[in-house]
């Protein structure tokens, strides 16, 4: 859609000059293939380049439309008709159809790869096709609640049909991954060290405001905090409390702060399996000791993980859907909580049969030492310090600790090989309860080679299973939030995780460059790491509105949109456009 400023305008007298949004990055990239891609950076890259069948909105991250422009489902539930827009092209010009969207789920369907990022979307379809370009046809086996707000990026079949083998590192070529549809297109790939991308000037709701989009890989944070006061980068997450404070108020940087939708945890390893029941990976085998597992969970402070590590920056660990989501999340009831109980602890081993020796180091029943390694994050401050903390408290109830703090990559290896003995781990969760519940099923677990599903715990529990099941084949809000909880309760009674804390987003950015983000959920959320595109998507350069709008006033600047009037309505360094008479369409 042409943009032609009002004659007179400064804008109309200056050429325009290339905007660029450079984004820090500070955790790791394992694949740009969508469909193994698994770590929080990978998985945006995704959202960025593809589009979905739907994505959550920006306000309230609910369903809204996107290449699906409309969807409808059967008096049962069990067929799922998507509307497919027209006029959409990949990024070589091709037509983007209903064909690729049941390629995409089809190729999961017949594919364990194909299922290693997002197959909890599919494990409940009997067949997808496309009967016409610009229809989508789902049969589901049973009612599946998910169904409006599939987390799957779709891909060109004319491209993803010729490659056999997904695991094949031309996967993350750009020949391959660089023709998308999305709001941007790959134009440049370095492993470690950025990821670039341009405008798509032909995205189906608009260009983006800025015209080249950069993800620049640094190893530690305080690294891209000298980069961000610098004026190299334009954006930053996953600030620790310190430095998030000590930009507040600083020249040029704007600060954010909001309900984080992740959630940080140990995982103990009890004794992991892959998918066929075979036991894996090389974790102490005391642990499968429930009783060992309860000890080491009551020994660990929350409070103090949240208050000390995290400044306060947060909200103490009950289940794995965090506060943000609030009709799903669950905390546990006062009289199942597990307190901070270091005497409590001790007792418990006591009791169990763990002595302990000279050294304070206890001995299982046995003869086994208790000496346990603790894997975690080399580069984020949050496991150096939450590792220090665990470390003194196990200590305290006889268990000798070695920590192990290694890269990103060395870190998902080991854990999806069941290397660890405790690890200091999280997830991003999304609006809906799924995904962060399908990641501790036993579906979820890997094949013999570490590949098809993503896995969190390596949880496999019948109970916890038919649980998981019942709150996706209810359509029932209330009702399934009922299911929701009682899931999360049966993984805490198990003790194979604990969850510390659920992160606020600490973000920064350079309000010289960028007047404002727009942010997911509406009014107070993130800016990156969303369910969506919808901050990069929505970033407006500083200059390209009236700068009145950063210290949270209200202006209105006229522009002619081809004949038709347009106000723009700047409120708080972020903007929200609307059509006169006819509101403007939503997007995540």
């Amino acid at each position: 859609m042409a943009i032609l400023p009002l004659a007179g305008t400064a804008a109309a007298q200056q050429p325009a000059q290339p905007k660029v949004l450079r984004v820090a990055l500070t955790t790791g990239i394992d694949h740009l293939n969508p469909f193994t891609a698994s770590l929080a950076a990978s998985t945006q890259v995704g959202r960025f380049i593809y589009e979905f069948l739907t994505i959550p909105s920006a306000d309230k991250a609910e369903a809204s439309p996107a290449l699906a422009e409309s969807w409808t489902t059967s008096p049962d539930k069990l067929t799922w008709t998507f509307k497919i827009r027209q006029g959409v092209k990949w990024s070589d010009g091709q037509p983007v159809t209903a064909k690729d969207a049941a390629f995409t789920f089809n190729r999961m369907l017949t594919d364990e790869t194909a299922r290693t990022a997002n197959g909890n979307y599919v494990a409940n379809f009997e067949t997808v096709s496309a009967p016409d370009d610009t229809t989508l046809v789902i049969k589901t086996k049973a009612v599946q609640a998910t169904m409006d707000l599939l987390d799957v990026p779709i891909v060109p079949e004319h491209i993803w049909s010729s490659i056999k083998d997904l695991n094949d590192p031309k996967t993350d070529d750009l020949s391959v991954v660089g023709v998308s549809d999305g709001p941007y297109q790959l134009t440049e790939y370095k492993q470690n060290e950025y990821v670039k991308f341009k405008a798509n000037k032909s995205y189906w709701r608009g260009a983006p405001k800025v015209d080249e989009l950069q993800l620049l890989v640094f190893k530690d944070v305080e690294a891209a905090v000298n980069a961000l006061k610098q004026g190299e980068v334009d954006v930053i997450n996953r600030l620790t409390p310190t430095q998030f404070d000590a930009l507040k108020g600083q020249p040029n940087i704007a600060t954010n702060q909001a309900p984080g939708r992740r959630y940080n945890e140990i995982n103990i390893n009890f004794g992991v399996e892959d998918v066929s029941n075979k036991p894996i990976g090389n974790g102490n085998p005391v642990l499968k000791d429930l009783k060992l597992r309860q000890a080491i969970a009551e020994s660990i402070d929350t409070k103090t993980i949240v208050d000390k590590v995290m400044g306060g920056y947060g909200q103490l660990g009950g289940g794995v859907v965090p506060p943000i989501y609030s009709l799903y999340h669950w905390d546990p009831p006062a009289a199942e909580a597990r307190k901070f109980d270091l005497a409590a602890a001790n007792k418990t081993l006591d009791d169990a049969g763990y002595t302990k020796g000279a050294d304070g180091v206890r001995v299982a029943p046995g003869g086994a030492r208790l000496e346990l390694r603790l894997t975690g994050h080399a580069n984020r401050a949050f496991d150096q310090r939450t590792a220090q903390y665990v470390t003194g408290w196990l200590q305290q109830i006889g268990i000798s600790v070695k920590q192990e703090l290694v890269s990103d990559e060395e870190l998902n290896d080991r854990t999806t090989a069941g290397n660890y003995d405790l690890v200091i781990s999280g997830y991003a969760t999304n609006p809906d309860p799924d995904y962060a519940l399908a990641l501790h099923t036993c579906a979820a677990r890997p094949n013999d080679q570490g590949k098809g599903a993503t896995t969190d715990t390596f949880f496999c529990d019948p109970a916890y299973d038919a649980l998981y099941r019942q709150q996706l084949t209810d359509t029932d809000p209330a009702t399934r939030a009922g299911f929701v909880k009682q899931a999360q309760a049966r993984l805490y009674s198990q003790a194979v995780n604990v969850v510390l804390d659920y992160d606020n987003s600490l973000e920064a950015y350079r309000s010289d460059k960028f007047s404002g983000f727009q942010t997911q959920p509406q009014p107070q959320g993130s800016i990156l790491e969303q369910t969506g595109y919808w901050g990069v998507y929505g970033a407006v350069p500083a200059g390209t509105e009236n700068t009145a709008a950063e210290s949270g006033g209200s202006n209105t600047v006229l522009w002619i949109v081809l004949g038709v009037v347009v106000v723009v309505v700047l409120v708080g360094g972020g903007i929200v456009l609307g059509r006169r008479g006819k509101a403007a369409d939503d997007r995540e």
